[in-house]
């Protein structure tokens, strides 16, 4: 199994290293065609406006939406939860539409207000995940099919997952904790991406 890490903007080094150490075969995806190569694809945290242009301009939306729609797992970190969601309520970026969610961006503030908070996650267990918001979004808006796998204390969601997709709007990546992207790999490695632990 390989697992592909858009890698046109954001932090997908982090991504990669995190993969390598569960000996998993990764690839940096800048180009359409390298989505035929990967079983699952992660969408980085970073910057959502500039990462929606640059999928735009290296032609990475449609192929992104297909593998999506064919049953391969696909995960969306902080502004990668952003281009996943069907609306967000800002005009720009423009999303990917793939899931059943609404996402409001920065829904913390600025940079200066990133918090980290511990969290209970569905499907993992029952440690909890030391979990870090940098000018994170927050999912305003649920659907029928979207299982939600961690809130706040206040009740908004900030892990959920439809079948073979799922978005956090946090940074796992940036922590010593695997589990997550185990979690994925399970999706990844599972019939048609939506039968893994936890749907």
């Amino acid at each position: 199994m390989r697992i592909g890490v858009l890698a046109v903007q954001g932090d997908f080094a982090e991504h990669i290293a995190i993969l390598r150490r569960l000996n998993v075969d990764c690839l940096e995806v800048r180009l359409p065609e390298q989505l035929d190569d990967v079983s699952g694809l992660i969408i980085p945290g970073g910057e959502s406006t500039t990462l929606s242009r640059l999928m735009s301009i290296y032609n990475l939306r449609e192929p992104v939406q297909d593998m999506a729609r064919a049953g391969k797992a696909v995960w969306g970190t902080c502004a990668g939860m952003i281009m996943l969601a069907h609306e967000i309520t800002e005009a720009d970026p423009v999303p990917l539409q793939l899931m059943d969610i609404g996402v409001r961006r920065n829904a913390f503030g600025r940079q200066i207000d990133s918090f980290e908070q511990e969290l209970d996650i569905a499907g993992l267990d029952s440690r909890p995940f030391h979990a870090i918001f940098i000018r994170a979004p927050v999912v305003m808006r649920v659907g029928d099919k979207v299982k939600t796998l961690a809130t706040l204390a206040d009740g908004q969601a900030v892990a959920v997952r439809q079948g073979n997709l799922m978005a956090t709007a946090f940074h796992p990546e940036l922590t010593r904790d695997t589990r997550l992207h185990q979690y994925f790999l399970d999706l990844a490695a599972a019939p048609a991406g939506g039968a893994g632990r936890g749907s």
